[in-house]
């Protein structure tokens, strides 16, 4: 067997179902003849969105995203949204072709190891056909331990193209890291004598499973959860100790108590300050729980530092927590959390963010006000049985405060770097990972640009998603930025009959005007999804508007 199909077939063994694309890459072949299905998206990023969806989805479970393209131009392509993938800290594989082991150090040729080596945990060349199956082990390996992230493994056509002799391969394994007994200990004796705790809750705990330890022992201790962006799902947050979700905006109760807390317990978070998050306010005893010690006192002094997987740190601090209440010298303790009127606190606050923004959510105005689009659909979907992700820029700010995730993988929250254009693709790889998942993306026209033509490889492929497009002709909030290059020049402004594109696609195009009509939009779009298989484009007239949930 030549390379390619050496490579495949270990694909296959690894478990790997299907593989994102864009030709011309040898692979594509190959491993359609192993039964992983090839489907081909109309540029690189889509691609890699789409197996960076089924990554987050799926990695939990031992699943991970795949893609592959050619070398030269589709390498080159590809380069933006790996970045954003080893920004978000998304394991996916990524395969592409090589120019040749002959020609990769001769200039201007595209040399993948070299330029991807700064936005990539483990990347490589196959040089030698007989050398695939020890790379493949290092990638796969790579691929499922430590930090999360993609991995490059590029495979030159001129090596490929030679025999293997003789493929011998073992399944890789994945290896899980614990925190040392007595600093955990010491976590929650600190957390437990705190005035004021709360526990910032990133993807790694979605990335270990933990969710459900999370609850456990959030209701043990009575302390209250904030989830990051990326982690947004990670705890329900309809559950009385949830405070919420944040990026740069977030419901008030995350601000109350980020400001009012002494002890911040932060797991499965990187801790990386950005532009599209919270940053930590000063003065906070820090505790923090990664799986990555060059995280540990990055960018926050931390106080306690506990190295290992999210899931097992709980474990072991719920089972911490039972030997210390049962001990009756920690009486103090027991009182301190039945006597608890955390929920209560809690309540009162949301009560008074909602008071405050009904009549904004509730908006009849037209063009419509984004808000009253959100408020539609949190009251037109089912949240248990549906994924929804935001698109960069004002529709990020505006969903992620008020869209309400209830079940882990129910949103996908992403964008230190904030890729345009990500939700469409991100949709159709949530919907390989659960075809049972009504899967909606939200997004501004400015984005719609930037993957449009994805609805097409949604449509072909049938694996069918819905788009709600805020369409509001404009680039939200750059009128304030460049506002004699917009009055002169129209830069930043956009126009376009997005609904009638769709349709051009082969999708269904549906127009709204007026916000009675958004609830039945949704509804007529997810029986589309599942009764005709076909993908639906809701064109929804927006106005801009420049109120977001921040308190200082």
């Amino acid at each position: 067997m030549n390379g390619y199909t050496a490579v495949a077939k270990i694909l296959k063994k690894e478990g790997f179902e299907w593989m994102a694309c864009f030709p011309a890459n040898p692979l594509i072949e190959a491993v359609a003849k192993e039964g992983i299905r090839p489907i081909t998206f109309r540029q690189e990023r889509g691609g890699i969105m789409a197996a960076d969806a089924y990554s987050r989805h799926m990695a939990s479970k031992g699943k991970y995203g795949l893609f592959a393209c050619q070398g030269g131009p589709g390498i080159e392509n590809a380069f933006g949204a790996i970045a954003q993938a080893y920004a978000d800290s998304v394991p996916l594989l990524f395969l592409p072709d090589g120019p040749g082991s002959y020609k990769s150090s001769v200039k201007p040729n595209f040399s993948g190891p070299q330029n991807y080596q700064h936005i990539t945990k483990w990347s490589a060349s196959i040089t030698n056909v007989n050398e695939i199956p020890d790379l493949m082990r290092r990638a796969i390996t790579a691929l499922k331990n430590g930090r999360p992230g993609p991995v490059m493994l590029e495979m030159h056509r001129d090596v490929m193209a030679d025999e293997i002799k003789d493929l011998q391969y073992e399944l890789t394994q994945k290896y899980i890291s614990v925190p040392n007994i007595n600093d955990t200990r010491k976590a929650l004796l600190k957390i437990l004598h705190a005035k004021k705790p709360v526990i910032w809750a990133g993807q790694g705990v979605l990335y270990s499973g933990g969710t459900k330890e999370l609850q456990q022992l959030s209701e043990l201790i009575q302390v209250p959860v904030i989830t990051t962006m990326p982690g947004k799902s990670a705890f329900n947050e309809d559950h009385t100790l949830s405070l919420g979700s944040s990026n740069r905006t977030a419901p008030k109760p995350v601000w109350t108590w980020l400001k009012e807390s002494d002890v911040i317990f932060a797991i499965g978070a990187s801790l990386t300050v950005t532009n599209y998050g919270i940053d930590m306010p000063s003065g906070k005893f820090l505790i923090h729980s990664t799986n990555n010690v060059d995280d540990i006192s990055k960018e926050y002094k931390t106080d306690i530092g506990l190295i290992g997987d999210a899931k097992e740190t709980f474990k072991i601090l719920i089972d911490e927590f039972k030997s210390i209440i049962d001990d009756p010298n920690n009486i103090k303790i027991k009182t301190k959390i039945k006597n608890s009127s955390i929920k209560e606190d809690i309540k009162q606050v949301k009560e008074e963010w909602m008071d405050e923004w009904e009549p904004t959510l509730k908006s009849k105005i037209i063009p419509i006000n984004t808000y009253r689009v959100i408020y539609e659909i949190n009251n037109h979907i089912d949240h248990e049985t549906s994924v929804v992700t935001h698109d960069a820029g004002h529709p990020r700010d505006e969903i992620m405060p008020f869209y309400t995730a209830s079940v882990p993988h129910s949103y996908i929250g992403w964008g230190k770097t904030t890729h345009l254009g990500y939700g469409i693709p991100l949709m159709i790889g949530a919907k390989m990972a659960d075809p049972s998942k009504f899967c909606m993306n939200i997004m501004g026209d400015a984005a719609f640009g930037m993957s449009g033509l994805d609805i097409e490889t949604s449509v072909r492929a049938k694996v069918p998603i819905t788009t709600v497009v805020l369409n509001n002709g404009t680039m939200g909030g750059y009128n304030h930025s460049l506002p004699h290059a917009m009055e002169k020049y129209d830069a930043a402004n956009m126009t376009g009959d997005y609904a009638k594109i769709a349709e051009g696609m082969g999708a269904i195009g549906i127009r709204i005007e007026n916000p009675e009509e958004i609830g039945d939009a949704i509804k007529r779009a997810k029986e589309i999804n599942f009764n005709e298989l076909r993908s639906v484009l809701i064109d929804i007239k927006t106005q801009q508007q420049m109120e977001f949930s921040i308190y200082s």
